[in-house]
Order: structure tokens, then sequence, then C-alpha cells
């Protein structure tokens, strides 16, 4: 009765492609945790007094029906107000988000313009959208430009919808943003802006690389709360109309449990944490560039500029062995292989955060490099 899927584990474990659970193990470069919050005492304080004034763990039905909690509409408030925007809207999860609103927001006439490397979630959302979606070339705004000029020249009379990250998850490259708008403003379209990696981390306050954009009613942006900010969930900050219309037809918002009341309260307390936290931003900036010198030096690899590094190696065993290498130097890093990244380009994905010292991010790096001369020779 299994045989079916037996065969395709191991088809995947021939090609180096089986995936499996592995617990903590050594000093973190592989988390999102870029802030170091999640473990914070801080954040233990807030969810402390949250229990303790009687917010409850579980909502008990989806926000449409009893689970609309006062936690919930007070985040979406204070989110909208910290991040410039009209509205927000609180998810359980950054995946949902992006399936929500790509699925929902995009209509039949119109156009989705996606960058090749957009996440998955992204992907998911467009294969339930009712509107046809293309990629473009990674950051080629001129590969973006022929496209949107394409689709008016053969009769394309809807909006199109341009979705791209801020900051790239596996590669760690920014997107040219404010080329991105410009496109979209002079087509007449909207632009889905994920900040997952950049929220807390860059921007004003912390409102990640969009705020000079948030507010306007063509600009959508997704900030997720289970990396910088350190607890779970997704906010999305979008125009009032946006908001009522998935709150109406976003199958993922209707039928969905409402997220943890606790975690939305928790997730209050840490806006204002990282409002505050222009020391901890300055300071991770300066383990960035640390980690880039060290890299160059000492591997010839370029840096990403980003907390974000890959080490691309190409071969997914080469990947699986490197990683495994470095784990028993006492790191935790991770082998990245297709099809979270393209075929051939199977990597190391590097994650800069306050969990680990200068002189941990040095010593990594040589190590890095001993092991790279290693497996070369």
């Amino acid at each position: 009765m299994l045989e079916h899927w037996r065969q395709d584990l191991a088809s995947l474990a021939r090609r180096d492609r089986l995936r499996a659970l592995a617990p903590r193990d050594g000093r973190d470069f592989a988390s999102n945790d870029y802030l170091a919050l999640a473990e914070a005492p801080e954040l233990m304080t807030i969810a402390q007094a949250a229990l303790a004034r009687g917010v409850p763990v579980g909502a008990g039905g989806s926000r449409l029906l009893r689970g609309n909690h006062p936690e919930h509409e007070a985040l979406e408030e204070e989110a909208a107000q910290f991040f410039g925007a009209e509205s927000a809207l609180y998810f359980s999860a950054g995946f949902s988000a992006n399936e929500a609103l790509l699925a929902t927001l995009p209509q039949r006439d119109d156009l989705i313009l996606h960058d090749q490397l957009i996440h998955a979630s992204a992907h998911d959302g467009m294969r339930l959208s009712r509107a046809p979606h293309r990629p473009f070339a990674h950051n080629d705004m001129n590969a973006l430009e022929d496209a949107l000029r394409d689709w008016r020249r053969n009769g394309g009379m809807g909006r199109p919808w341009i979705a791209v990250e801020s900051l790239y998850s596996m590669d760690g490259d920014f997107a040219p943003l404010d080329d991105v708008v410009a496109l979209a403003t002079r087509y007449d379209g909207f632009v889905l802006i994920d900040e997952a990696h950049a929220t807390g981390v860059y921007g004003p306050r912390g409102r990640g690389r969009a705020a000079a954009f948030e507010g306007r009613e063509n600009i959508v942006t997704v900030h997720t709360c289970g990396k910088a900010l350190g607890v779970s969930g997704a906010l999305v900050c979008l125009a009032r109309p946006l908001r009522d219309f998935i709150v109406n037809r976003g199958r993922n918002f209707i039928f969905a449990t409402a997220p943890s009341p606790l975690i939305a309260a928790c997730v209050r307390g840490v806006l204002r944490l990282v409002e505050a936290a222009e020391d901890c931003r300055a300071d991770l900036q300066s383990r960035v560039a640390l980690a880039g010198a060290e890299l160059r030096a000492r591997c010839n690899i370029a840096p990403s500029g980003s907390q974000i590094q890959p080490i691309i190696v190409g071969a997914d065993g080469r990947a699986l062995a490197l990683a495994a290498r470095m784990r028993t130097c006492g790191y935790d890093i991770r082998a990245i292989r297709p099809p979270t990244v393209p075929e051939g380009a199977a990597r190391l994905r590097l994650s800069f955060t306050l969990h680990a010292s200068d002189a941990e991010i040095v010593a990594m790096i040589g190590d890095l490099a001993a092991a790279l001369e290693q497996e070369s020779a």
C-alpha cells in the first residue's frame, strides 16, 4: 500500500535530496532570529504579562466567528501605525499571508509578474489565483519592463501585480525597490513586497526596506513576525479596501482558526522592542560587515551585503558534506538544496545573528575556509 511513497523517498535519497528533521546543535548560524529576540528575557516578560492579564492561548475559532480577540485588533491598529500603512491584517504565518494575498487580490484580467526567486508561498498563491502569472529574471528591471510593455501591447486590460522580496532569503541580495515601485506606478499596477527578512533589521525603527512606500494604495507589504521579531505570524499592511476584500474573499483568512491571542499580544510588545533596538541593528550590521571582510579575505567569497550569505557549491552531496563537516566543528549550518534553490546551486546558507559574537564569526569562517580547502583538495 505504501510502496509509491517508499520509492519516492528512496529516489530522493539516491539524489541527495532526502530531508529529515534535525535538532538544534552547535552555535547558531542557521536561524532567522537575527536580533536574538526569540529567547530574550524581554519577550518572556511580555508573554508572562499577557498571561497575567488573562490573554488566552487559543482563539477558539476563525476571526469571523468567535476567534476575533481584542489583542488581534489592537495589534493590527498598532502595526498599521508602526509601519505607516492605512491598515493591517494579522495571519498565523507568513506562508499563509503570501498565499492568501496572491490567491485573492489579483483579478481575472490582471497579470502577476514575479521575481523568479520569490518565496514558495507566493508560488502556491499564484497557482490558486484567477490571474495568469509569469516570472522575470532575478532583479532584472529591463526584463520586468519588457514583460509589462508586452502585456499592455497584447491587450492586457487589468492591472499588473509585481511580487518581490525586499531581501532574498537564499541569496541575501536586495530588490531594487525604487525601480520596482516606479515601474508599477508607470503601468498603473500594484507591488507586493515580502519584507520577511528585512522587517526589524532594516529601515527607520526597523520598519523594513519598503518603509518609504508604505501607505500608498498600490503597495502591499508582508512583515513576517517569526524572523527578526522572534515570535510567529505575519502582518500584512495594505489599503483598507484591500484588507476588507481579503476578510470577505480570502479563503486562507476566512476558514482558518484565528492566530493565538497570546502570540498577538507578544507581537505587540515586540514591535515596541524593535522600535527601540537601534543599537541591536547597528551591532548586527557590524557583524555582517566583519563576516563579509573575513569571507573575502579567507575564502575569496564576495559578501552578499546582508545577514544572509550563500556559499554556493553546486552539487547536493557536496553541500551536505560541507554542512556535516561544519557541524563537527560546532556550528549549526544547514545545506540548502533544490527545489528550494535552482538546480546546480546547492549551498550552505550562513545566517548572521546576534547569537554569535565577533570572535565566533571569525572562528567559523576560518573553519569554513579550511573545510572548503580540504573538500577541494
